[in-house]
């Protein structure tokens, strides 16, 4: 069983910032406490899609939801409508 320790009051986790940064980074979450209560803490990040199929299927799936729900700019607007309307200002 892995005994280091997740809690940290600022002062220490201030000092420490980087490291705790690394841990956090390494899938460990970090809670940050001030007068023993705890205030924040440093999770993982989700990885976001990167790859050109991932990015691909986001937009194809972002479009399907767009048709399914109906959603538009406005009625018989276009995104070059819009551009265009943006530049008279």
């Amino acid at each position: 069983m892995d005994k280091r320790v997740t809690e940290f009051p600022i002062a220490e986790a201030k000092a420490r910032f980087s490291e705790l940064v690394d841990r956090a980074g390494n899938g460990e979450s970090i809670t940050i406490k001030r007068h023993g209560k705890p205030v924040a803490k440093l999770v993982p990040l989700t990885r976001l899609p990167l790859t050109v199929e991932e990015r691909r299927k986001s937009t194809e799936d972002w479009i399907a939801y767009r048709k399914a729900h109906n959603i538009t700019l406005g009625p018989g607007l276009t995104t070059k409508d819009l551009i265009n309307e943006g530049r008279k200002y």
